[in-house]
């Protein structure tokens, strides 16, 4: 089937407003891949007839593999719950980034990325899920496609939590 522009185009902008879904099982992964065009910022997320929790997390994994991350940074995904509301669905989960070390193989610093689903009573099923997502500490709310991930906001808030523990004696 051959795509017209205006086609991508709306694929582009319902690709925008995607969120995906994670189920409460736990993985580690190892991302390492280059961005080098808009279009490698984001993937092409399930409908929202099609949507469920486990895809939704595998969803997740896939577009944070989109992400430019050294290779020692892994993370966990996890889902922490639904939330039904009057015109839509929202599915949210959390990725719990860490750099484990031999001397430090489970992180006592780490930072997480929030997702959020969402899935539109209103609109047609046949459209992707919209997703966004906020790192830790951070009110900047990102849609995928829209806006390129950055690794210094891991080392941003990694850092500033090593700041106020040196702060505080116990």
């Amino acid at each position: 089937m051959e795509t017209t522009p205006a086609d991508e185009q709306l694929d582009l902008r319902s690709s925008e407003f995607v969120n995906t879904v994670l189920d409460g099982t736990h993985s580690m992964l190892t991302l390492s891949k280059s961005e080098s065009k808009q279009s490698d910022w984001n993937i092409d997320w399930v409908s929202c007839k099609d949507f469920t929790v486990e895809l939704g997390k595998e969803q997740i994994k896939e577009y944070m593999g989109t992400w430019e991350m050294h290779p020692s940074w892994l993370f966990s995904i996890r889902f922490i719950q639904e939330t039904e509301l009057e015109f839509q669905k929202q599915y949210h989960y959390k990725a719990l980034w860490s750099i484990p070390t031999y001397r430090h193989p489970i992180p006592k610093n780490t930072a997480s990325v929030y997702f959020v689903i969402r899935i539109s009573k209103m609109k047609l099923q046949t459209l992707p899920v919209e997703v966004h997502y906020q790192v830790e500490s951070n009110r900047t709310i990102h849609i995928p496609g829209k806006t390129r991930f950055r690794e210094k906001w891991l080392k941003d808030v990694i850092a500033s939590k090593a700041l106020l523990q040196d702060s505080i004696t116990f």
